[in-house]
């Protein structure tokens, strides 16, 4: 199950990374609202847990953007405020639940379990593109009656391409949501997963392509 997580405080963050993976979920963390607006808005989330004061964006407009967009996907609010009105404010902006710091770490757990428990029919389970079926509870890639398992990289970056077809995903992206602002990874590693992704949609037959964009990045095309 994959979460983005969106807390300004960076040694909070990192436990919380930590916390969770730990307990077996896969994990984006971002650092204030603006990115954190972006990364939900390219999909792909079972859950998010949002502080409610970061830079750049707070999380109640991140949560208000994305509730009028349409996305349903369950909102925990975190924030060191314990005020009633924040609490009315959070739930009423579209929250699932609220959290206010400090906080144990199985009481966190607890309340990601139950959100996401709540609307599992919600979720789109299956990406589908030119003959291309994403499976993301399997981590499978299926077409014409054949299907190959992606690794959880393979994953991530088909995910990301499939949720916006068409459209030039930037290298530097890649880079960011799957291997994280503090890796050490290069650009080239992206081009060798690419590579590994190209053959096994040759090898189902699909309609499709990865094409480069020199420079840029990356997109999904219908073969023409």
């Amino acid at each position: 199950m994959r979460l983005l997580l969106a807390e300004d405080e960076k040694i909070l963050s990192d436990a919380l990374v930590t916390i969770l993976t730990h307990s077996g979920y896969s994990v984006d963390a971002v650092y204030n609202g603006r990115d954190a607006l972006d990364y939900l808005e390219n999909g792909g989330y079972d859950g998010a847990v949002l502080d409610i004061m970061m830079p750049k964006m707070d999380g109640l407009t991140v949560l208000r953007h994305i509730r009028e967009e349409g996305m349903t996907l369950p909102v925990l609010m975190l924030t060191a405020k314990a005020e009633i009105d924040d609490r009315v404010t959070g739930l009423d902006s579209g929250a699932d639940d609220y959290l206010t710091k400090p906080f144990d770490s199985k009481e966190l757990l607890a309340r990601i379990r139950a959100m996401t428990r709540r609307q599992p029919e919600l979720q789109d389970t299956v990406l589908q593109f030119g003959g291309l079926s994403l499976d993301r509870a399997g981590f499978t890639l299926s077409g014409a009656g054949e299907s190959v398992r992606l690794s959880n990289k393979e994953f991530q970056m088909m995910e990301m391409l499939m949720g916006n077809p068409g459209q030039v995903v930037p290298t530097g992206r890649f880079l960011e949501k799957i291997w994280g602002y503090d890796s050490e990874a290069e650009i080239n590693v992206v081009w060798v997963y690419i590579s590994g992704l190209r053959k096994k949609i040759a090898h189902l037959g699909a309609e499709v392509q990865i094409r480069a964009a020199r420079g840029v990045g990356y997109s999904l095309e219908e073969k023409r």
